[in-house]
């Protein structure tokens, strides 16, 4: 090889070596350009448990600040007034009531979505997406008959999700561990777990037999076996070692919320942080404990907006806020005694966790659904108050044309333009669901069929919204919805019955 030659091999082999340099360099800054997505997922907190959204007996200032620095919606809801079937309708983009075994499950359920249905995680893979949850599933785990000391699958990766780090169920049901992809955290094979709904396993203590080991006392519902001194639904044996500790739960999941996003900061990412508080048993860490003035419901939701606080806090020092779309809302609306003597009802005080609405968890009135949603993108979104109608089912659609898919959900609609505070026009109506009775909603109006079953659930002291005749109310003239107006605007009652008939039955 003579002198030129060198030269000119040495040349090009810089040349090569530079260009593969800068095409990797572009190429991550391409990837790290498309921007990520957080949902943020309160448990049980209702639309009046936000300083934001009216609370005047307790301050939220860190979801505050993104309310006030983004849309925050007035009209905002849930899919359903209860857990599951609302999880199911913000990860499939269809009403949860079309599934009919989208109810609130044990902890020992099979999986509830099947793992060839599209999902909001699935979608967002298919746009380039690293997908995570941190926080509770509560929609099964397994196929039926699930060994808990081995593989637990299908499950959430199965669905979607590239890392799972989660609570199966919900923290007052067993198990009482935490699940990391597919297998039981910190499991001691020598102590195995096992779980049952329906029999309890022999010398194992529970909350109705043995109440001098209980630290909380059970009201209703939650009396089997105890962990950590608490009661729970469903009875466990075993894992000792796994069992999380609850007054450390939002701490946990909030470290790993956190450790999702410096695994990932590089590439575009979809996270599914859903909080457990203020959901039974409200167990804040010592540092909140009477801090609200309000009992340990009110301390805990100073916990998670703390835990808010603190995460938005970490997407900012690794200088993500700006390239971070989040969405903050809550499961379904509030309730105080869901089944453990915590004082919620008896120091709540003047405070109305449901707002100015009627009802709460479990009810067709408005404060069943109507729940916190703000939507928060720094230096994208211009502050905004919005009374657009939005669901969480529409995410799925939302975000499928927010990152350039194709994709959409059954029932999803694609309101990105009022997420982004770019439009007041909302979904034209939306059916309402609880413990898979229906009602519907358009504009200002309120439509509930009539529905068989107790008016009031006594246990929780809250309305249902069951009655044997049609109510029909305008919530612009009647935020209490205490004038049932089926009667006097028999047209009005007609269209809507129409309407709604028109997609309950459709396939």
């Amino acid at each position: 090889m003579n002198k030129h030659t060198l030269l000119f091999t040495s040349f090009a082999l810089c040349s090569a070596m530079t260009s593969c340099s800068v095409k990797k360099k572009q190429e991550k800054e391409e990837k790290v350009e498309k921007p990520n997505i957080v949902v943020i997922y309160l448990d049980d907190l209702g639309y009046g448990d936000l300083s934001c959204y009216g609370a005047d007996a307790i301050s939220t200032p860190n979801m505050d600040a993104l309310a006030n620095g983004g849309v925050r919606f007035t009209n905002g809801h849930s899919t359903s007034a209860t857990c599951t079937p609302s999880r199911y309708g913000l990860l499939t983009g269809e009403y949860p009531w079309r599934n009919a075994k989208a109810k609130i499950l044990p902890g020992s359920a099979p999986l509830l979505i099947n793992p060839k249905k599209m999902t909001l995680p699935k979608m967002l893979k298919t746009a380039g997406y690293h997908t995570g949850i941190v926080g509770k599933w509560h929609l099964g785990l397994g196929a039926g008959d699930l060994d808990w000391n081995k593989e637990i699958k299908p499950g959430p990766n199965e669905v979607g999700f590239d890392d799972s780090y989660i609570m199966a169920a919900t923290q007052d049901r067993v198990p009482t561990v935490y699940i990391e992809n597919d297998h039981v955290d910190n499991l001691d094979p020598n102590d195995p777990i096992s779980i049952s709904y329906k029999h309890n396993f022999d010398g194992q203590p529970t909350g109705k037999n043995n109440p001098e080991m209980l630290k909380l006392e059970w009201h209703h519902g939650h009396n089997n076996t105890i962990v950590n001194g608490i009661p729970r639904i469903g009875f466990m044996k075993g894992g000792k070692a796994a069992h999380w500790k609850d007054e450390e739960m939002a701490d946990h999941f909030l470290a790993k919320a956190k450790a999702y996003v410096d695994n990932h900061k590089d590439e575009p990412f979809f996270l599914y942080y859903a909080l457990q508080q203020p959901h039974v048993p409200r167990t804040p860490s010592p540092r909140f404990v009477g801090k609200s003035g309000l009992g340990a419901r009110g301390d805990v939701i100073l916990e998670a907006d703390w835990c808010v606080g603190e995460f938005i806090k970490h997407l900012k020092e690794k200088h993500l806020l700006e390239n971070t779309l989040i969405v903050l809302s809550s499961d379904n609306g509030p309730v105080l005694n869901d089944g453990y003597k915590d004082q919620a009802v008896e120091l709540n005080g003047n405070h109305k966790a449901t707002g100015p609405y009627r009802g709460g968890k479990y009810s067709l009135y408005e404060a069943g659904t109507r729940v916190p949603f703000i939507c928060y993108w720094k230096g994208k979104i211009e502050p905004k108050v919005s009374n657009a109608l939005v669901c969480q089912v529409d995410l799925m659609s939302s975000f499928a044309h927010f990152v350039g898919s194709d994709i959409r959900g059954k029932d999803s609609k694609d309101i990105l333009g009022a997420l982004l505070g770019k439009s007041d026009d909302g979904r034209k109506g939306l059916v309402l669901e609880a413990f898979t009775r229906t009602a519907y909603e358009e504009g200002d109006w309120v439509m509930i069929p009539p529905h068989k079953g107790a008016a009031i659930n006594k246990n929780v002291n809250i309305e249902l919204g069951n009655s044997k005749e049609y109510q029909l109310y305008n919530l612009k003239d009647d935020i209490h919805q205490q004038v049932n107006l089926a009667t006097k605007n028999k047209e009005k009652l007609d269209a809507m019955v129409q309407t709604y008939n028109s997609i309950v039955h459709s396939k």
